[in-house]
């Protein structure tokens, strides 16, 4: 398969790559500033906001398949715009796409929400992201949009925050009203993968099988690493003034059923006593 991952340069994107090129895919890859780490890639820089870049890129690399990792928390262009402009250039090409959206395009009202539920967002992120969707569907309706949780694993900013905490070298907390279903991101990645690889579409939840807050999370990964859990200061999101909703757990149930990949819930992935 010839897979192009848009946004290959980051801590998603990079495991993507990684998983492409270990399972003897051609990968291609884009970075913003910087190429990726890994070998036997070939690289491009790409603002996904240029529509005639995108455009000029995917009809170069003439990808089987693209899937569109690519995330800037504050910048609407890049998201919802450069979703577009992505969907465009995949439909023109022909490639099969997978677009990553987020649990953030639901407001928690519902707490449980399943493939068929509508985005009702209440922060400007997922509003970015709840955009994105609605064009990918209406350019590429063969794609695959994505949604996933909180993304772990070594290197990912969560972790990185929970060191910091437990080591004193950041102030903060995590809050204990804050609940995802986090996923491990080699799990991601083989599961976006798979359904690059398949002739399926629409939407597909893609997290992990556990609910937890991220202090809850934050204390697996700290007994997982050693660090004093006492440590990790716990605070609430509520009246945080920290935007976005609270509880928002994904039914991931129709897509496992789909997948021969296993989404594992965070407390075995993070269970310090599994090799």
């Amino acid at each position: 398969m010839r897979l192009l991952v848009v946004g290959g340069s980051g801590f998603l994107g990079g495991e993507l790559v990684r998983q492409g090129v270990a399972a003897g895919h051609e990968v291609a890859a884009t970075c913003h500033t910087r190429p990726g780490e890994a070998s036997g890639v070939a690289w491009s820089p790409l603002d996904v906001r240029r529509r005639a870049d995108v455009e000029a890129l995917v009809a170069e690399v003439r990808p089987d398949a693209v899937v569109n990792a690519t995330s800037r928390q504050h910048d609407w262009a890049t998201m919802a715009t450069g979703a577009a402009n992505v969907a465009l250039a995949a439909a023109a090409a022909g490639g099969h796409l997978v677009h990553v959206s987020s649990d953030a395009v639901f407001s928690g009202a519902a707490t449980r929400y399943d493939e068929t539920c509508l985005p009702d967002p209440i922060s400007p992120y997922g509003a970015a992201k709840a955009a994105a969707e609605t064009a990918v569907a209406a350019v590429a309706p063969d794609a695959v949009i994505a949604r996933t949780s909180l993304i772990v694993g070594a290197g990912s900013p969560h972790e990185a925050l929970v060191h910091a905490l437990a080591t004193g070298r950041t102030k903060g907390a995590l809050f204990t009203d804050d609940v995802r279903c986090p996923v491990h991101v080699a799990d991601l990645a083989a599961a976006l993968l798979e359904l690059a690889a398949s002739g399926r579409s629409g939407v597909h939840h893609v997290a992990g099988a556990d609910a937890l807050s991220r202090y809850e999370l934050g204390l697996l990964v700290a007994r997982r690493d050693g660090l004093d859990p006492d440590r990790i200061p716990a605070g609430l999101r509520a009246g945080s003034g920290v935007p976005g909703p609270l509880d928002v757990r994904l039914d991931c149930a129709a897509t496992r059923r789909a997948l021969r990949t296993e989404l594992r819930g965070a407390r075995r992935f993070l269970d310090a006593a599994r090799p």
